[in-house]
């Protein structure tokens, strides 16, 4: 019987040199040309407090527009007329710049009413908000 010759079977052995290579390359390539962006952040510190703010304890005072079922107008309880609101409001706060007004309508009142105070208030840069009148039943 023949013999057969035992030769050691070659194993294929990859070359890793060159792919090594190409990543670095790659790599390189990738930082290159890749832009770094610095990000804008939000500040995080709070605002240094002002001495003058400090001093002013009390808030800000509220000036109470009021509007009944018969259209009557009321700033700070004293009546007046629709068209003489503004400068009732611009007397008071005369002596408190910082004051907003509040306008408290009656249900019944007109609506055309409470729109031209508050769009009289808004033109000339006074804070307006309505809020229902205190006491009101909600039926």
């Amino acid at each position: 019987m023949r013999r057969r010759s035992n030769k050691a079977v070659d194993q294929a052995e990859v070359n890793m040199t060159p792919m090594l290579d190409i990543v670095f390359i790659l790599l390189i390539f990738f930082i290159v040309t890749a832009t770094f962006l610095q990000e804008q952040g939000f500040d995080m510190r709070p605002p240094e407090s002002d001495p003058d703010e400090a001093e002013q304890t009390e808030p800000n005072p509220v000036i109470l527009v009021q509007v009944d079922a018969e259209n009557r107008v009321f700033v700070n309880q004293r009546a007046t007329s629709e068209d003489r609101v503004l400068a009732a409001v611009q007397r008071i706060r005369a002596d408190a710049p910082r004051s907003a007004v509040l306008i408290e309508p009656n249900d019944e009142a007109l609506h055309g009413t409470i729109s031209t105070i508050w769009d009289d208030m808004r033109s000339n840069g006074i804070s307006v908000s309505i809020q229902r009148p205190r006491g009101e039943d909600d039926t």
